[in-house]
């Protein structure tokens, strides 16, 4: 199966990337193609509601969405949306990739992919997540999204933290559970 994790954050190093790479390896292990996409430093612009596209494309908005990452969101078949989780909701790095979907949303909902969430946040309350995983599984029920599991990586602060925590094995093993 080809998966493209989706990557939001700033550090390459840190808490959500860390969990992230557990996945990967373990998606890996279990036979998948991986494909990573850092959606923070890519040039990529907030969709400007114009329905140009009429939600069938092309969009207007010639960066690195429609050069590329639109493209890599069709050919998978799973979606990985990877996070740090900022003020208790999706960093705009990865929510204006999924507002960006409104140029091909037919298209990408008939295909039922699936998908996962990983995020990571310092806060380790139990409503840290609530709102980022409700988002989460609307998102799904409204384009028609398998998910395949959320890695909600609570009092993940740091890489350092984030590698003695256990979601760090929950990643891994959420990678390696992944069935074509």
């Amino acid at each position: 199966m080809k998966i493209l994790v989706l990557k939001s954050s700033g550090n390459r190093n840190g808490s959500s990337n860390t969990l992230a790479d557990a996945f990967i390896r373990g998606a890996k292990e279990s036979g998948h193609a991986i494909t990573e996409y850092d959606v923070f430093h890519a040039d990529i612009r907030p969709c400007t509601g114009c329905n140009a596209c009429g939600m069938s494309g092309p969009c207007v908005l010639k960066d690195d969405y429609e050069k590329e990452l639109k493209n890599l969101i069709l050919e998978a078949d799973m979606l990985v949306f990877v996070m740090p989780v900022y003020y208790y909701n999706w960093p705009t790095q990865i929510k204006v990739v999924v507002d960006r979907f409104y140029s091909f949303t037919g298209e990408l909902t008939a295909m039922g992919k699936k998908t996962a969430m990983i995020g990571a946040a310092w806060d380790n309350t139990d409503g840290v997540f609530e709102i980022v995983t409700a988002y989460y599984h609307k998102l799904c029920d409204y384009m028609d999204f398998r998910d395949q599991g959320v890695i909600e990586g609570r009092g993940c602060g740091s890489a350092s933290m984030t590698r003695r925590s256990p979601y760090l094995q929950s990643a891994y093993e959420l990678g390696r559970s992944i069935k074509n």
